[in-house]
């Protein structure tokens, strides 16, 4: 039977890589019976992790799916990357919850990837909890965190729910600020205890101040607070949810995951005042042209309506498609139409997933996360209802891929393979990008990092026996000239029968950057017949393909054909075919050709302390900064800088800043390639072919 939604809680556990999400979700299921002993992170048994290349890392690199029940209730977590690697998978899953926990490593405070993950949930309009983790470690600092938190995370207002007993190695656990309880735990148990004497000033300062905060969720509330009547806790957890379900605040809990203190608390949190499917309202989609916005509520009797936002590729049992359930109810087989592609699909199980296993359930309905195996069209993002209530639902864009490789294969006839098995690897990571590029003849895998792309051919060799090199790409060069020339173009060859004849002038010069190739008939007095005009410039875009100096294509330039003969016997359009080739390969010799390089937006977002590193780095690279401007505690460096100098930059930047920068880069436009280094290029070009 489907449970009811009222009854689920759909958790994101959401932070930076190291902040103890994974260990936080072991310990919650072994307290609630679902594992029989706490898996912990570096020793490689979590229920979470379980993929070799995660067992290697000790890092998450794809979201882990489970669910326990507690008070009455069912929750699922999704512990989601925060390696930025990965965090596409992260963008992906957030959509499927109905809140956010954000894991908070109290040494390190708020890192870069729980920004952006802040930054996602603001634009899912989810909402958001923060759980300071690692109290209990040398140097952790709890007020400092919640310092950290109200500088770097804008948005909704963080709020105290508790306060630490104890700091450091004394942490033993936590005060409740709604009921003014303390909780302290032994060996992993919790036991109610006194609030401690020397704390008593502070948690009734907080208790006040609490108050106060969530009574601003309900107008009714602060007007009768104001006026000095008592606030039952009953009152305020009501205007909690409501205030945390309408993004008014933040609540912020602390503990310790590996020291399974603080643990209950937050499941008891989870599980009580977390927001529910129905809470958080119905879903906006189109029709399936577009036009026309449809609402579903979660509502089991409305139509059966869902979104698959996660793949999971198997080489034995096949595609594996997870999705959350906005609306109506499914039964454990049956069929229903993805709007997306158009399709109607069939399924024999229904699935729900539970760390590396599946199991198999009678139904689901409102909020549920669920699985089926073996949909032969449907992928990541695609929208399955009802087929007689059709809806459409919008889902983001994967993050950007920002690094490249060229793959080559260590068999000979894998290529094939390499194809088939990749794309069966993007259906499961959308962050990844296949392409074959045409000019360099290479396969080219492009991903979020190095070791996104590492963890890909790991994972392709593992699964479907196919092994492959690691290159840097070539790089897209591009030719075009710098003067002005006037040249001919004559092919003139006797045989036995029938010669050729073709004969042309053409002007050609220089267009601006992103010009592209225009080409002009200035014919007249029909020297040369219309019928061969298109040749003449036929031969010239062909030859443009393959340039002069070291055969890469030519672009921004202009040709005019303006003068030339024709013979009524031996012409045709081969000869002013070969006649233009022959004039255009005259004229860029002529013309002081130059070689083009492509030049990269770059925005670098570090913490301050990295700032000269990086700007020295960048100019070492041939980049020139834009500018620099804040964004909360980091700040963003833009500039531009050669492809050519910034493909191994992924690595390279996590070196500098042990991790805490990323980057974003989109292609700008082409530039001259400096004379020293275009003729370095071109001598290893030609030292290559030969």
């Amino acid at each position: 039977m489907a449970v009811n939604s009222d009854q689920i809680r759909n958790v994101a556990l959401v932070g930076h890589s190291g902040a103890g999400k994974t260990s936080l979700a072991e310990v919650m299921l072994f307290k609630a019976g679902i594992t029989t002993r706490i898996g912990r992170v570096e020793d490689g048994n979590t229920a979470m992790d379980f993929e070799p290349e995660e067992l290697k890392r000790t890092s998450s690199i794809s979201t882990g799916i489970h669910q326990f029940p507690w008070k009455k209730n069912t929750v699922t977590i999704l512990d989601t990357p925060g390696d930025q690697n990965f965090f596409t998978d992260t963008k992906n899953c957030m959509q499927a919850a109905d809140s956010a926990l954000f894991v908070i490593d109290a040494l390190d405070g708020v890192r870069v990837q729980t920004e952006q993950g802040w930054e996602f949930a603001d634009d899912f309009n989810l909402p958001v909890m923060l759980f300071v983790n690692k109290i209990e470690k040398e140097r952790a600092d709890y007020q400092q965190a919640l310092e950290d938190i109200k500088n770097s995370l804008t948005g909704p207002k963080p709020i105290l729910l508790q306060l630490p007993i104890g700091a450091e190695a004394d942490f033993k656990g936590v005060v409740d600020l709604i009921s003014g309880k303390a909780f302290a735990y032994d060996a992993g148990k919790l036991s109610p205890t006194d609030v401690p004497d020397d704390m008593q000033a502070a948690v009734e300062s907080e208790m006040e101040g609490l108050i106060e905060n969530i009574a601003e969720a309900d107008d009714a509330l602060i007007e009768r607070y104001l006026e000095g009547e008592t606030i039952t806790n009953e009152e305020l957890s009501a205007a909690l949810r409501k205030g945390i379900n309408e993004r008014i605040f933040a609540p912020v809990m602390f503990g310790s995951a590996t020291g399974n203190i603080g643990v209950d608390n937050l499941m008891d949190f989870l599980a009580t005042v977390a927001p529910t499917p129905p809470e958080r309202g119905g879903k906006t989609g189109t029709d399936l042209s577009g036009n026309e916005a449809i609402t579903r509520r979660p509502e089991a009797k409305a139509p059966f309506s869902a979104f698959v936002f996660k793949t999971v590729a198997d080489p034995y049992s096949g595609r594996l498609s997870i999705f959350r359930v906005v609306s109506g109810t499914l039964g454990s087989d049956g069929n229903f139409y993805n709007a997306t592609k158009e399709t109607k699909e069939r399924f024999n199980q229904l699935l729900i997933i539970a760390g590396k296993d599946q199991k198999p359930v009678d139904g689901a309905g409102p909020g549920s996360i669920v699985a089926v195996a073996k949909l032969k069209d449907t992928t990541t993002g695609d929208t399955l209802c009802a087929d007689s209530d059709k809806i459409r639902y919008p889902f983001a864009d994967p993050l950007p891929a920002l690094i490249s490789f060229a793959l080559e294969s260590k068999a000979k006839g894998d290529e094939d393979k390499i194809y088939i098995s990749l794309n069966k690897l993007i259906e499961e990571d959308s962050g990844l990008k296949l392409e074959r590029n045409s000019e360099t003849n290479e396969i080219l895998l492009s991903g979020r990092g190095q070791v996104h792309i590492e963890a890909t051919i790991e994972k392709m060799k593992r699964k479907f026996g196919v092994d492959v090199h690691l290159n840097i790409p070539k790089v897209p060069y591009r030719e075009t000239i710098k003067k002005k020339i006037r040249v001919q173009g004559k092919h003139k060859k006797q045989t036995g029968g029938h010669g050729q004849y073709g004969d042309c002038w053409i002007q050609m010069e220089p267009l601006p950057r992103g010009g592209g190739f225009e080409f002009v008939d200035a014919i007249v007095g029909g020297v040369i017949p219309k019928t061969y005009i298109p040749a003449v410039e036929k031969g010239i875009v062909e030859s443009a393909r393959k340039g002069v100096l070291a055969g890469f294509p030519t672009v921004d330039f202009k040709v005019t054909l303006d003068d030339g003969s024709f013979h009524a016997v031996d012409s045709s359009e081969m000869a002013f075919k070969v006649a233009g080739s022959l004039a255009f390969k005259k004229a860029v010799a002529d013309a002081k050709p130059v070689l083009l390089e492509p030049i990269m937006e770059v925005t670098v977002t570090t913490p301050d302390e990295y700032m000269g590193d990086i700007m020295g780095d960048l100019n070492g690279r041939r980049g020139r900064v834009l500018g620099m401007e804040s964004a909360g505690k980091y700040q963003q460096i833009k500039a531009q800088v050669p492809l050519a100098e910034f493909q191994t930059y992924a690595p390279d930047l996590r070196s500098m800043t042990g991790g805490r920068g990323i980057y974003s880069m989109a292609f700008s436009h082409y530039d001259e390639v400096p004379s020293q280094i275009a003729d370095k290029v071109i001598e290893e070009l030609k030292a290559d072919q030969e």
